[in-house]
């Protein structure tokens, strides 16, 4: 196929960046679902985005049933699904990394030999772990029925015991609940009008006359022992509790912790928790179930609890469905707070200040950072405008993805942070994104990139972006010379990037000592193919949908 040269001269920075041929060539063809009966609940892993990935398809994602508010539940406590189990052993690890076979796999999955593998929930213990509390060796157990423990709730050091206390109190415990259970035994043919036995009313008296003396206050002495060792091990240590209520509510107390205790082990033994690791794995997301890659600096009484409840609207987190359902039942919110500065379809953006809607853009940088490997700024929003994507139904406008954007970039950086939600991921909507923010940058008149470094998907997307801007500008070309410059000023994208790009592509060569721009026509008419193949379904931005005026001044 001849080739048209067309020369061009370059600045100092021609020469760009490093790039690499297969992932300029990462372009994938959108996909479309239909809006039939949408389902309630989906699990995404990261281990199916990558499988997707390198298969050139669109995923197939696994939905749950529609009758039930949550997911049937597995051993594992996750939803029953050939991905529900699939675990990462390393967040940056290669896509061609060699895994093992899963056995249980169904046949029809069997051929698929780089699925990672099967995380075994029934393994108890992992011994290289170490109770968080300073000068704890992990022996023993707040429910005197271990003799390990991994986490803070079931230290006795931590509740000011010895081990062996917690087995005399365990013992304890068991007597009277054989004992109670007689009772309720013997009592239950007995109506409820019955009066009380003369057992139940001694009971009832020396409860009484125990209570009497939980509103004394301590000695003198005792306050300054509890201050003391409040001093000594700050929040590492339970505050003493002898004394401060009587002897019965405080026995009920520790029972109640105990209780507790035993529950989260058996939580933890299923793989349902990951307590002591302070590493969020799931998060439920409206009817999404998602797997987490990254770890996010949520606060410690959230992070270890291995799962977390998340408002899909306000973007609150909580520690249990129940209270994520109660909050559903008041929130008032439809849609992120802010400007809608873009409307076209079902698709919405939102410009949010930090400064104006602290908390949250706080709470959306915590989500964004449990898929973002290099993302490092959380609570410090003021600075930034975020423009959150969203698409729009019956039931409010759900979020899609976002970007964040200084104020005041001296580098001219039209986006700091980008991140597309894992359930509209491969879908066009990354693109979208990308668009917008160079649309931005035009109406500014500037000419925009990206804060680097990148995250790994972001930059295969910025490099598919900035290949079919190039193409699309070749074939609408008609003049005999082109201009790196022009280029940059037309379409507002950087010159380092556009130049980066064209390395990429093999349509910049050194030729008698001049930088030349070669139009290849054979990607050209393939991307014009693909262009036509996506027809309607392409996902696009009109610039003709933005209603925004540059902010003057913060």
């Amino acid at each position: 196929m001849p080739r048209r040269r067309q020369s061009v001269h370059l600045g100092s920075g021609s020469d760009g960046t490093e790039d690499s041929d297969s992932s300029a060539e990462r372009e994938q063809t959108n996909s479309s679902e239909s809006d039939g009966n949408m389902p309630k609940r989906t699990r995404l892993t990261r281990a199916s985005l990558r499988l997707s990935q390198s298969s050139q398809d669109t995923p197939d994602v696994k939905r749950v049933g529609d009758h039930d508010e949550s997911p049937p539940l597995t051993p594992t406590g996750n939803a029953p699904s050939s991905e529900s189990e699939l675990d990462i052993s390393s967040p940056n690890a290669s896509h061609d990394e060699s895994v093992a076979k899963d056995p249980a796999l169904r046949d029809s999955d069997k051929d698929l030999s780089h699925r990672p593998k099967r995380r075994r929930c029934h393994e108890t213990y992992n011994f290289n772990m170490k109770c968080p509390t300073p000068g704890c060796n992990s022996l023993g157990h707040l429910t005197g029925k271990h003799e390990r423990h991994f986490a803070v709730s079931g230290c006795p050091l931590y509740h000011n015991l010895s081990a062996d206390d917690c087995k005399v109190k365990a013992t304890t415990r068991e007597k009277h609940e054989e004992e109670s259970k007689v009772q309720e035994e013997s009592n239950r043919h007995a109506t409820r009008h019955q009066m009380p036995t003369s057992k139940q009313t001694r009971y009832k008296e020396q409860v009484t006359e125990m209570r009497k003396g939980r509103n004394s206050g301590l000695p003198k002495e005792q306050k300054e022992k509890y201050m003391e060792h409040r001093q000594s091990h700050g929040n590492t240590r339970e505050p003493l509790l002898e004394n401060i209520t009587s002897e019965y509510d405080l026995e009920l107390f520790r029972k109640a912790q105990a209780r507790a205790s035993e529950d989260l082990e058996k939580l933890r033994i299923q793989g349902q928790i990951t307590e002591g690791s302070n590493m969020i794995k799931t998060i439920l997301f409206g009817r999404y179930e998602l797997d987490t890659w990254y770890h996010s600096p949520y606060p410690e009484e959230y992070a270890r609890l291995g799962r977390l409840y998340v408002c899909e609207f306000c973007l609150k987190y909580m520690k249990s469905q129940t209270i994520l359902r109660r909050h559903m039942a008041k929130c008032v919110w439809k849609h992120p707070p802010g400007d809608e500065v873009y409307r076209k379809g079902a698709i919405s953006v939102f410009e949010v200040d930090g400064k104006k809607n602290k908390i949250y853009c706080q709470n959306l940088c915590l989500l964004a950072k449990l898929f973002l490997d290099h993302k490092t700024l959380y609570y410090d929003v003021e600075p930034f405008l975020f423009y959150v994507m969203t698409e729009a139904d019956n039931t409010g406008c759900h979020l899609v993805g976002y970007f964040s954007k200084e104020k005041n970039s001296f580098l001219n950086y039209n986006v700091s942070c980008i991140l597309t939600m894992p359930q509209y991921m491969r879908q066009g909507f990354g693109k979208m994104l990308i668009d917008f923010s160079y649309l931005l940058s035009k109406v500014e008149e500037k000419v925009g990139s990206p804060e680097r470094p990148l995250s790994d998907l972001g930059l295969i997307s910025y490099r598919s972006y900035w290949k079919e801007v190039l193409l699309r500008y070749m074939y609408n070309f008609q003049g005999k010379e082109i201009s790196i410059k022009e280029i940059s000023q037309e379409t507002a994208v950087n010159p380092v990037d556009i130049v980066s790009t064209l390395q990429s592509l093999q349509m910049l060569k050194y030729w008698k000592g001049k930088h030349l721009v070669l139009k290849r026509q054979d990607l050209i008419d393939e991307w014009k193919a693909k262009e036509t193949k996506r027809g309607s379904n392409n996902k696009t931005i009109d610039p003709s949908s933005l209603k925004w005026t540059p902010p003057k001044g913060t």
